[in-house]
């Protein structure tokens, strides 16, 4: 029996006025995605109870953090609060009453996911009147051969899925220093797309913003008003911005540093950041925000990687701590202070790391995550695993992967299981002597071993370096959903993804976007100030 007393509660009124005195608080809704984006707080960060030990870390850099966590009557939140607090977390208590009592406190609850950053494209909408296009008027203009750029600011594997004909990928970062290029005459128009509104909308005006001479206008309602026009997408299209000259990238640096010191982005030194790191009061993120390819050829060490637009759209999920201090940095000069920019209208206290050297870029690779430490249990190799499926019956293989990783490839025969549901859904597994536990490395299996053995009463195994291990030993991966014991809730699906989306779905999800000013305005702790900027930087 855990010897760890209750947590504390907090209420509605404790963490309203934390977020209105701008005060640090994670405020974590530790549902899976599905059922947070059904209706959760503005700036309710989604981290699912079943990852927090892969996750907490990195996202909750500083230990004595405010965090609450948040569910709805499931258990849940109690459940996190108990694991952050065996993490080494100290100020950890459960929100009263979970999701219904924060409305029936008159908190305002929010839909769907990266819902801070989708309202406050809404907002900068209308006070900057950012120019848009209907879908017919830009068909019209591709069909008439206008002399003319259309930039798609999603991330790659999106622009890939679904795309305008004609559209050139360019991620939402790129933006500025990349399309001078790509449309050097200054009578070229610029249209910019995303799948809805939020991606182009920010992206439009950071080119206006950024004094870029062409017409520049977002294509409006994105790939869904497409659609909805009865119109065709493209689909695997792979084009892609070449190199950029050094001057047009030392022009759109300095336009970059006065769109972000005209909005109040500060200045950090390394010096600030070796005296931050050392702060007991205060959290520090600090993130790469050029492409994933450049951060592993060399980066800054102790910087994440989160390309710029993407950290823009899906802030919280990198940053869940309202009231914190982020730091960026690029080798450019034009990501870092574009990116920093948005975020200082989203109210956040933003610096641009500003004395880096080609130098101090030495770090090489991916992002190495600090884990919680892996819980004691049994492994088993992939060939060892291989011989087992092949001559034992009273095996079953369970994966714990994300619903997307499963669909994508696991092992013959396994079965998808969430670990934050083993305990109602273990009754949908087979019964047997021994299971053996398998996810992308081996990571979460292992957190997820212990818990599966207390509720099966079988013995159980851990694949040995996970689902990448069976594949880089050439063995054979199941695709698709084969077999969900659990329900598929770790991830919503949003009505703009894919090619199946109906009509009414995707209209139902501009209606939703029109409708965030007004939840803002009932809302009243978001501070964002998006500054229409009188003249756009020379």
């Amino acid at each position: 029996m855990s010897t760890d007393p209750s947590p504390p509660v907090r209420d509605y009124a404790f963490v309203r006025s934390r977020l209105l005195d701008r005060e640090e608080i994670a405020f974590l809704d530790v549902r899976e995605e599905d059922p947070h984006a059904r209706g959760h707080p503005l700036f309710a960060a989604n981290l699912p109870l079943s990852r927090i030990e892969l996750d907490a870390y990195t996202r909750l850099p500083r230990l004595d953090v405010p965090i609450v966590t948040l569910d709805n009557g499931e258990g849940l939140a109690p459940a996190a609060a108990h694991r952050l607090r065996a993490l080494g977390y100290t100020e950890v208590a459960v929100f009263d009453g979970g999701v219904e009592a924060w409305k029936a406190a008159g908190g305002e609850l929010f839909i769907d996911v990266n819902v801070p950053s989708k309202a406050f494209g809404e907002l900068m909408e209308s006070a900057c009147h950012t120019p848009s296009l209907s879908a017919q008027e830009v068909k019209a203009l591709i069909d008439g051969g206008e002399d003319m750029v259309i930039v798609d600011v999603r991330r790659f594997d999106e622009y890939r899925t679904m795309s305008i004909p004609t559209a050139v990928s360019v991620p939402g970062a790129e933006l500025v220093l990349r399309v001078p290029d790509l449309a050097p005459d200054p009578k070229t128009k610029v249209i910019v797309n995303c799948a809805g509104r939020t991606r182009s909308l920010v992206g439009t005006q950071s080119l206006r913003n950024a004094g870029l001479p062409n017409p520049v206008a977002a294509l409006r309602n994105g790939t869904i008003g497409w659609l909805l026009a009865g119109q065709t997408l493209d689909h695997g299209a792979g084009r892609t911005f070449g190199e950029t000259a050094p001057p047009s990238a030392s022009a759109a640096a300095a336009r970059a540093r006065a769109v972000a010191d005209a909005v109040g982005v500060g200045r950090a030194s390394k010096a600030d950041l070796t005296a931050w790191a050392r702060q007991q009061a205060r959290t520090t993120y600090r993130f790469d925000v050029r492409s994933a390819a450049e951060y592993e050829a060399g980066h800054v060490p102790g910087f994440l990687s989160i390309p710029g637009g993407q950290l823009v759209q899906e802030t919280e999920m990198y940053a869940p701590v309202r009231g914190a201090r982020i730091v960026l940095s690029d080798d450019d000069g034009a990501r870092a202070n574009m990116t920093a920019s948005w975020l200082a209208q989203m109210d956040w206290e933003v610096y641009v790391l500003d004395d880096a050297t080609a130098a101090d870029f030495s770090e090489t690779g991916p992002f190495m995550p600090r884990l919680a430490e892996l819980p004691a249990h049994r492994e088993v190799t992939a060939a060892e695993l291989d011989q087992w499926l092949r001559g034992d019956d009273d095996l079953v293989v369970v994966d714990v992967s994300k619903l997307a990783g499963y669909r994508r490839g696991h092992v013959p025969g396994a079965s998808y299981l969430l670990r934050s549901r083993i305990g109602e859904d273990v009754e949908n597994l087979p019964r047997a002597s021994r299971y053996a536990l398998t996810c992308p490395d081996g990571s979460l299996s292992a957190f997820a071993a212990p818990e599966l053995a207390a509720a099966t009463g079988s013995a159980v195994w851990v694949l040995e370096g996970g689902i990448d291990a069976w594949s880089r030993a050439g063995f054979e991966l199941e695709t698709g959903e084969t077999r969900l014991a659990s329900p598929p809730i770790d991830r919503y699906r949003r009505p703009y993804e894919g090619t199946d989306a109906s009509d009414e779905a995707m209209q139902a999800y501009l209606d939703w976007e029109f409708g965030l000013i007004e939840q803002l305005g009932r809302d009243g702790t978001h501070h964002f100030r998006p500054t229409p900027l009188a003249a756009p930087p020379s």
